[in-house]
């Protein structure tokens, strides 16, 4: 064995890390004993789940309650025309395994909910929000503002995408600084209404995996109090800056929200009127 437990295997594999400044084998090794958990095994996820895997995340949580379809197969690229029917969250497993042996894939075939969200994210460092609803990403902002969890944020609609990072900490804002609520149900039509580019959410998705290797290594500026832009179709990117509110519901000057208990995780995401 070598410094930090790299074996002569681990130093071949992660050989293009170990040699830069900026990681070297300590910042592998923390990769190796980092814990990320990603939610939604779709197109944002898939590359999340490969590149995080490929850099050797020691511990890749899954969490996705959906089955493969085929219609899936032109955008999650780490399921396969043989996965069709299976559980997203196993596919995805299978991939990471077969990818990375270093990297313990567990599944969970669940939608994250108020009720599971504190046992989910309680078994994690880091979440990637990799979910194509308002209700989840709105519950993992709030649960994850909360407990002081980073977490990164990507969604994606036909040929634009979003991308920002929450660290966790006090001083920054959160996912409803930008947005305190969500729009109401039918407004926003999702993709299998409108389509989506296909290679769209490998370039969100990739920017999210990015983002998280940073946090793990502590390298680095990230997206936190920026919102990064992504126009596929005019190969533009803007920046939209983002500042904590004061009157934000969960990380402002006098919270409403002091457990994801408070919300109603439907229709707008608002306050609970119990």
């Amino acid at each position: 064995m070598t410094d930090l437990n790299l074996d002569a295997t681990q130093l071949d594999r992660y050989s293009r890390h170990v040699i830069m400044d900026e990681v070297g084998p300590e910042g592998q090794k923390r990769l190796l004993d980092a814990s990320v958990l990603v939610v939604g095994a779709g197109g944002l996820g898939s590359p999340v789940i490969q590149y995080l895997a490929a850099a050797g995340v020691g511990r890749l949580g899954i969490a996705d309650d959906d089955a493969v379809e085929r219609s899936n197969l032109q955008r999650q690229v780490v399921h396969g025309d043989a996965d069709v029917g299976r559980p997203k969250a196993d596919s995805a497993v299978d991939f990471v395994e077969t990818l990375n042996p270093d990297v313990d894939a567990v599944p969970h075939e669940t939608r994250v909910s108020a009720d599971n969200v504190a046992d989910l994210v309680g078994e994690y460092d880091y979440v990637v929000d990799a979910s194509d609803n308002f209700a989840t990403r709105y519950l993992i902002n709030d649960h994850c503002t909360l407990a002081g969890v980073p977490f990164s944020h990507g969604a994606i609609f036909r040929f634009e995408g979003q991308v920002t990072t929450f660290p966790g900490d006090e001083e920054s804002p959160c996912y409803r600084c930008l947005f305190p609520e969500a729009p109401p149900a039918g407004t926003v039509p999702d993709c299998a209404t409108t389509g989506v580019l296909g290679v769209l959410p490998g370039t969100v998705g990739c920017i999210q995996a990015t983002e998280t290797v940073k946090l793990i290594l502590g390298k680095g500026e990230t997206l936190d109090e920026r919102v990064l832009m992504y126009d596929a179709m005019e190969m533009s990117f803007d920046e939209i800056p983002l500042r904590k509110n004061p009157d934000c519901p969960v990380c402002g000057d006098a919270p409403a929200i002091d457990s994801v208990h408070d919300v109603e995780y439907a229709e707008t995401c608002a306050i609970s009127a119990d």
